[in-house]
């Protein structure tokens, strides 16, 4: 399947769900804001929703600093 991810056109075999993709690049478990298509989803929202062909998904890790 192949999605916009963070401005760049990017194929992946294994996801079907955002939570899915957050694992194959690493961020699993970190703070992070993720858009789906425009549309920010809550962090309860992310392991359950899905990806299609096509989608748009932004993704910002958050860090903080001083």
């Amino acid at each position: 399947m192949t999605i916009t991810l963070n401005g760049e056109k990017r194929t992946f075999d294994q996801v079907s769900t955002v939570g899915d993709l957050l694992a194959l690049i690493g961020l699993a478990g970190k703070p992070v804001v993720v858009e789906l298509n425009q549309r920010a989803l809550f962090p309860r929202e992310v392991s359950a929703s899905p990806v299609a062909e096509g989608d748009v998904i932004e993704v910002v890790q958050v860090t903080a600093g001083g």
